[in-house]
């Protein structure tokens, strides 16, 4: 099957109140690398209150919000929780940002009380004294470039024995002091960074189209595209904050 007969469907979950990183910037970018491959790219807003079928889903973003916002979220996704824990453990392609990547865990302890997770990765956060705010770079074992981004998060995640989603060459990363970031489930990848995070990192970008591609159809061979200016603005903020 050639691309130009092969469609991706990116559920957006939530953009009504988890998008306060520019996530809808997350969605563009994935929208725009397939099409500029001949893939067919669709996504679909789910605000609070609608009916989530992920039977229908290639690709799920769940985007970053306050605690406030992630408290009223929470809520509706108790009641999808059985069912996104059935897409993820079937393969089913999950890019999680800051707010987003503390609800895949167990919990999240603030100081207002608990906000009940997802169990979807077996992870816990906890808020911490002061914020983790800086630009943010990491070596991943996903990527040949490196990783980069911008952290605000006044959490601190454990993440246990699952992977990272990559270790800390410049920023605080989960905890800010375990030198690791974010998680790797199956094809799950939550994390701190945004900026938001897929424009600067194509081929974060990429591996999520491909394992999403390879899920729906079997095989994905993702033709190369020009990433020049890309890779240049990756290179500036790995060079301006990492030493070599």
């Amino acid at each position: 099957m050639g691309d130009t007969q092969k469609k991706i469907v990116i559920g957006h979950l939530y953009p009504d109140l988890l998008n306060l990183y520019g996530d809808r910037g997350n969605i563009a970018c994935m929208m725009e690398r397939c099409r500029w491959r001949g893939i067919e790219a669709e996504t679909i807003e789910f605000n609070t209150g609608d009916e989530i079928d992920f039977s229908g889903l290639d690709i799920v973003l769940l985007g970053g919000g306050s605690d406030r916002e992630q408290a009223i979220v929470c809520k509706n996704l108790q009641e999808i929780q059985k069912d996104f824990k059935e897409y993820v453990e079937d393969g089913g392609v999950v890019i999680a940002v800051c707010g987003g990547y503390q609800l895949l865990g167990n919990y999240y302890k603030t100081e207002d009380g608990v906000i009940e997770g997802l169990h979807l990765v077996d992870i816990y956060t906890e808020q911490g004294e002061g914020r983790l705010i800086d630009n943010i770079v990491l070596q991943s074992e996903l990527t040949d470039m490196p990783v980069v981004g911008f952290e605000n998060h006044g959490g601190r995640t454990f993440i246990g024995e699952n992977q990272p989603f990559g270790k800390v060459l410049y920023g605080y990363g989960n905890d800010g002091e375990s030198g690791y970031e974010g998680v790797v489930y199956k094809n799950v990848i939550g994390t701190y960074l945004h900026g938001p995070l897929l424009p600067k990192n194509p081929e974060v970008c990429d591996w999520l189209l491909k394992r999403a591609l390879e899920r729906k159809y079997g095989s994905a061979e993702l033709a190369p595209l020009d990433d020049q200016e890309e890779k240049e603005a990756n290179a500036y903020i790995y060079h301006r904050f990492v030493k070599e």
